[in-house]
């Protein structure tokens, strides 16, 4: 790659961290040779095909700027991460959860401070996204990514599956009720769940929500803030319990400790379990991995709310999920803000949403979602009364990866609810050193 320097540089620099939106204009040979590279989180090849178009329509507006795609499966994309960031092969932009992760990349000193750029001519380009997607994106008052969608996890099952076990998906209110709805559907010779064990962090998405439910909002930002009993909080410990007596249930797929994130959603899709907690996408994933492609039809999918839990402190309108962004390096050549900008305007991200591969946080680009459950879930984040970025993202990658251990552990009976608090306590407090 060859970046641009001196006077030229500057000059460009000035364009971009001023205008914003604007595309960059009169850009001179050099700038012929300006490749942006991008590594982004994904396996699907009708979406891969459909970020090379957005790319290739870019450069054809910009003759002179290359943008280079790298596309990495998740574990390995969180492998590879640390070191590329830190390697002459450092990417200019790339996908990011937010959270603890987002943060901690920014107090290296790895990533642009977006500020100023997202600030230039009152704000244009900060406003032109949800405000919500902007602030959960700033750390000590810097914006550390610039947003790319919403998500949140819930219940997608099968209806024809749930109609042979005779439960009814809309009586599904309290997670009593939900254990019963297991029970039922075990008993009918049906695989209540597909559960992906083998990455661990699937499993972790029912300890977080049932912290949420139980201990509500307060104890989980005291928690992660050092404050009362921290993660020994006996709400967190219920939580734990709760979710060994789910495990005891015996209510996933055989070799779910060994299945991976893409297997999981294959056991959905080929209708070999009821039901899993996933995210809004599962509709459009479970079909690129079912054994032939095709996966379950799109009316036979229903989706629920993860259920209350009576007496819990938190309400069921809290919603687990994601806040995506695009996080740009320090050496990232300027034409990377303006193809950041180009890359999630409202015109692109209504088209991306229309794949089924989004919630978009531009203004205006909602109308472009057409499924009927991608719907429900932009529904479900409107109303949203707490949304929490996932805890092994929030928490940070060293008390992020004892959250996703314990959550296995504790499933799986390998270790006590207990001592699984603790066990994520004792990461937090080493964190803090």
């Amino acid at each position: 790659m060859i970046h641009l320097r001196g006077a030229k540089a500057l000059r460009i620099a000035a364009i971009a961290a001023t205008s914003g939106l604007a595309i960059l204009a009169g850009v001179t040979s050099a700038a012929a040779e300006t490749t942006v590279k991008w590594l982004h989180l994904e396996a699907n090849p009708a979406y891969v095909a459909i970020w090379r178009k957005i790319a290739d329509e870019y450069q054809a507006k910009h003759p002179g700027t290359k943008i280079e795609m790298q596309f990495l499966a998740n574990e390995a994309f969180k492998a590879k991460l640390p070191t590329l960031l830190q390697s002459k092969d450092a990417p200019d932009l790339f996908y990011s959860w937010g959270g603890g992760v987002l943060k901690q990349q920014q107090q290296t000193g790895t990533l642009l401070d977006l500020t100023s750029a997202m600030d230039a001519k009152d704000g244009a380009w900060k406003k032109s996204y949800n405000q919500a997607a902007i602030k959960g994106l700033t750390f000590d008052g810097k914006v550390s990514a610039v947003p790319y969608q919403m998500g949140t996890v819930s219940f997608f099952y099968n209806k024809a599956l749930f109609a042979k076990a005779g439960v009814d998906a809309d009586a599904i209110k309290t997670w009593d009720d939900y254990l019963a709805a297991v029970k039922k559907i075990k008993a009918a010779g049906i695989v209540p769940i597909a559960g992906g064990g083998g990455e661990k962090w699937p499993i972790h998405f029912y300890w977080s929500y049932l912290v949420m439910r139980d201990g509500g909002q307060q104890v989980f930002n005291d928690a992660k803030n050092g404050k009362g009993n921290g993660f020994t909080d006996p709400a967190i410990i219920k939580a734990g319990e709760q979710l060994a007596e789910l495990g005891k249930l015996d209510p996933f797929q055989p070799g779910y400790l060994g299945a991976t994130w893409p297997q999981t959603l294959g056991v959905f899709g080929d209708g070999k379990a009821a039901m899993i907690l996933s995210f809004e996408t599962t509709v459009a994933t479970q079909r690129v991995n079912s054994g032939d492609g095709k996966g379950l039809a799109d009316d036979n999918i229903g989706r629920f709310a993860f259920p209350a839990v009576t007496g819990g402190a938190g309400a069921p309108t809290d919603t687990l999920g994601g806040l995506n962004g695009w996080a740009v390096t320090k050496k990232a050549p300027p034409e990377t803000l303006d193809f950041l900008a180009y890359l999630t305007n409202a015109e692109n991200e209504r088209t991306i949403a229309q794949s089924g591969l989004i919630i978009p946080v531009a203004v205006g680009a909602e109308d472009g979602i057409k499924s009927p459950l991608m719907r429900g879930a932009a529904d479900q984040l409107a109303h949203s009364t707490w949304h929490q970025n996932f805890f092994d993202q929030d928490l940070g990658p060293s008390v992020g990866r004892v959250v996703n251990d314990i959550s296995v552990g504790i499933v799986s009976g390998q270790i006590t609810p207990k001592d699984g608090a603790q066990q994520v306590q004792d990461a937090f407090e080493q964190d803090q050193l």
